[in-house]
């Protein structure tokens, strides 16, 4: 490490941060024990919905499942039964996770354009064969994106044959740009926050009669986020399946007691969260959700009992967490679903990206990006808080599953939070 500290000094590090936690508690709202997966939220996601995303996503070429990684050293440090990571630096190419949301949805707005033209619905093949490419070529499609989701659009546009137009944020790096604009896409930049360019998406596709594929919902729109949210929950059922295989003793109770798990509008959120309800049922684990405390939409919304907004210039290194306005399905869904919600300081971010980074104890090093460790910090910080381990049943026999979100999705910045390039990191756990 460039500055000299091992893991142990990192760890005690992040864990002297302070965060804040609000159970979510508030009247009509709050994970019960025991509390059924309702009709409101399978409005959201129900099984056929992330089942059949799983089925089309399975079959992309280059799929495979990420790996589950097993942090042995870390979870003996911590003083908890077990710990693991769902990497997903490796998915389909892109980086992250929003490769299996954005693309899917692209997919299924032109399979419901095709079938509206021709009566058909093609297969997967015959898209990518290019049959249909007169009615391709006519959907455009945009958003607006921190990074990682305009990637994911940008690449499914292309893979399929859709023109592509991304709005970015002031905040979005240039690093983050030229990886969207390689997939073909026209980059339109727009000065403000990531809601600014969400707005500014919507107008845009108004007037000239454009499908926006966003990974947030609101009034009026929420079909295209619930696909989005689709593909997102094919990440939890790999995890679980990965989960259960590495168990000595598969079951009910051997499963995750404890998800902590990073946001911005909370369509991640509430995608693992749901399947990982609708799959386990009561033996559903404490889902805690982490944002950084200058973009903490949810935090805000636990407070209020409704999908909130918040102001300011939502300024975080988290690029990928700086939302301000809740995603309404995702609340719809979280507001019974989450245990709780916690912030914490944007130190947190590069802290935990070195500590995987050098690996404790043992524990291979993982790359992971200033948006992908929120969970894991949150997890240092309540289990070295006795009032917050408490508050969340977190204790020696925990059972803690985390997503590592993105890998180096902007290597420049990479290298220069962690000290070494991605390539160095990978290449000392060989």
């Amino acid at each position: 490490m460039t500055d000299g500290k091992d893991a142990l000094a990192l760890l005690q590090e992040i864990a002297a941060l302070t965060p804040a936690w609000r159970a979510n508690r508030r009247a009509g709202q709050g994970a019960a024990p025991g509390r059924a997966y309702g009709a409101a939220e399978a409005a959201v996601l129900g099984p056929a919905d992330w089942q059949a995303a799983r089925a089309e996503i399975s079959a992309w070429p280059g799929y495979r499942p990420t790996p589950l990684v097993a942090l042995s050293g870390l979870a003996a440090e911590l003083g908890i039964a077990r710990l693991a990571v769902k990497d997903e630096g490796g998915r389909f190419g892109l980086g992250s996770f929003k490769a299996l949301g954005g693309a899917y949805a692209v997919l299924r707005q032109l399979r419901a354009r095709i079938a509206a033209e021709t009566g058909e619905r093609p297969s997967t093949e015959a898209l990518l064969a290019g049959r249909f490419a007169g009615i391709a070529g006519g959907l455009t499609v945009c958003c607006a994106t921190d990074g990682n989701h305009g990637r994911s659009v940008a690449w499914g546009a292309q893979t399929f044959g859709l023109p592509c137009v991304i709005y970015l944020h002031a905040q979005v790096s240039a690093g983050r740009e030229a990886a969207i604009a390689r997939f073909g896409a026209e980059v339109r930049r727009v000065p403000g926050t990531y809601d600014d360019s969400v707005r500014r998406a919507a107008e845009d596709a108004a007037e000239n009669g454009w499908t926006v594929v966003s990974d947030t919902s609101y009034e009026g729109y929420r079909e295209i986020p619930r696909d989005v949210m689709a593909g997102y929950a094919v990440m939890a059922a790999e995890a679980l399946e990965q989960w259960e295989g590495a168990s000595p003793t598969p079951g009910p109770t051997s499963g995750p007691t404890h998800v902590f798990l990073q946001a911005g509008v909370g369509g991640l959120a509430a995608a693992v969260c749901g399947a990982l309800w609708q799959s386990l049922g009561e033996g559903r684990p404490r889902f805690i959700v982490v944002e950084p405390e200058a973009a903490a939409c949810l935090f805000a919304s636990a407070a209020e009992g409704k999908a909130a907004t918040i102001g300011g210039d939502l300024d975080t290194i988290m690029a990928g967490l700086a939302c301000g306005e809740t995603s309404l399905i995702a609340w719809d869904l979280l507001r019974h679903g989450a245990e709780g919600f916690m912030t914490l300081p944007d130190a947190s971010a590069p802290l935990c990206m070195r500590l995987l980074a050098e690996g404790m104890d043992g524990d291979p090093p993982l790359v992971a990006g200033e948006s992908a460790v929120a969970g894991l910090a949150a997890l240092i910080c309540a289990r070295r808080r006795p009032e917050l381990a408490e508050a969340m049943g977190l204790d020696a026999e925990s059972r803690v599953l985390l997503f590592s979100t993105e890998g180096d999705t902007d290597p420049e910045l990479y290298r220069e939070l962690v000290g070494r390039t991605a390539e160095e990191v990978r290449a000392a756990g060989v």
